[in-house]
């Protein structure tokens, strides 16, 4: 890896890739400093220490939550409009056929995106500010109305920032945000957990086992992502004129976490939607049974969020993989299974495959996500570290080295994932 990077800065032009992304990244850790107006930060930090939802909103931006600056949302809406559209895109057959046109459909959906997470972030942004409201000085029209559109235009900028990056330089721009942000809290969580320990709250074996967790899963992380199970593909000789074609053996790679993060995200919101709707009305009742029951460290809601994962998991694979549009088109080039007859056999096989694999992957992102909130009630270590946030950052990390050792490769040098 290290050395991947080394041979990469010794090409101008990956160098000059990586000096650009380096540079808007620190665009956005810097815009992470500038306080929204009208907000009392101290509340803030206050509704954090509360363990409430806003904890994970808190680690995605990189602390601009805690302190409430122009990047307090982050660039989540974006990520959430990207994968809306992308749902449409398979559910609506005129967002189809203009995802196949090509380059110019390709910018009109990017297009529709834009759109779209200006509508989700002013959303939200009203939804956060109504939630916080006690948080605000003078919470009158005017003050609520400037919070809201200053939200809105940060996270705009970051969606522009991102844009930027992944036509500029190296990797895909709103996953290197994100990337960013969760890397920026590390520091203060190693200082966290200094004074717990200095406290008393956590004991030094607790710190240190959690550490232990976090590097195992991270492994087993790089491993799942990296696995993936081969169903060996034979193409039948055919003879055109006096050439022949076909011959050859492939294979279908079926990834055993081929939904990504995706489910997590999925499962995540579902299951703070509630609690969402709660902070508008603090001293209800539904407040109340969501505290205590739909809590991110409580038994019900982590079941919930398993199952939830599980679901997801089949969910979103179900869509982005079609078992019977690729038994087609391997029949119609005269491919097929060794031991399988083409056809419908063909198609029972792949999806009887894929579900077994499937499961592999959704029982390991339900460990993932449920891990670090067994290790933090354990330990007493309240981090607000989730596993979806470890599978963010060593997800991002693997596909950032992929693309660099790409171009090195067309430059003739070798990588690290030979």
């Amino acid at each position: 890896m290290l050395k991947t990077l080394v041979n990469a800065w010794k090409v101008a032009d990956i160098r000059k890739k990586i000096i650009y992304t380096v540079l808007m990244l620190l665009v956005f850790r810097l815009g992470s400093h500038i306080p929204v107006p009208g907000i009392d930060p101290n509340q803030i930090k206050n509704i954090l220490g509360q363990g409430t939802l806003f904890g994970f909103f808190d680690i995605i931006s990189g602390g601009a939550f805690r302190d409430f600056t122009i990047f307090a949302m982050s660039i989540v809406p974006y990520i959430n409009a990207s994968i809306i559209m992308q749902l449409l895109t398979i559910a609506i057959p005129s967002l189809e056929q203009m995802a196949k046109e090509g380059e110019e459909g390709r910018k009109k959906i990017a297009q529709y995106t834009r759109y779209m997470t200006v509508v989700l972030a002013l959303i939200q942004a009203i939804g956060m500010t109504i939630g916080l409201r006690g948080a605000v000085i003078n919470p009158n029209f005017l003050n609520l109305t400037i919070i809201v559109l200053t939200l809105t235009a940060g996270t705009s900028f970051l969606m522009w920032l991102g844009e930027r990056i992944t036509e500029n330089g190296v990797g895909n721009g709103s996953s290197l945000i994100i990337f960013a942000g969760i890397l920026a809290r590390i520091p203060n969580m190693i200082y966290t957990t200094i004074q717990y320990v200095g406290a008393g709250t956590a004991n030094i074996f607790g710190a240190i086992a959690f550490l232990i967790v976090i590097l195992v899963m991270v492994v087993s992380i790089i491993l799942m992502s990296e696995g993936q199970r081969r169903i060996p593909v034979q193409y039948a000789k055919r003879v055109v004129g006096r050439k022949v074609y076909g011959g050859q053996s492939t294979h279908i790679p079926l990834r055993i976490n081929m939904a990504g993060v995706i489910p997590l995200i999925f499962a995540l919101s579902l299951l703070q939607f509630p609690q969402q709707i709660a902070t508008f009305f603090p001293k209800s009742a539904f407040y109340a049974f969501t505290e205590k029951w739909l809590g991110t460290n409580g038994w019900i809601y982590n079941v919930l969020n398993v199952l939830l994962i599980i679901f997801f998991t089949y969910f979103y694979t179900a869509i982005i993989f079609n078992p019977v549009e690729i038994s087609d088109n391997m029949k119609k080039y005269g491919g097929f299974i060794p031991g399988i007859r083409p056809g419908k056999p063909t198609t029972d096989f792949i999806t009887r495959v894929m579900n077994r694999v499937t499961f592999v992957g959704s029982i390991f992102l339900a460990v993932v996500a449920v891990l670090p909130v067994i290790m933090m009630n354990v330990t007493g270590l309240q981090l607000y570290f989730g596993g979806t946030a470890l599978l963010i950052a060593v997800g991002v990390a693997l596909e950032t080295m992929k693309q660099i050792e790409g171009q090195l490769i067309m430059r003739n040098y070798q990588g690290f994932l030979r």
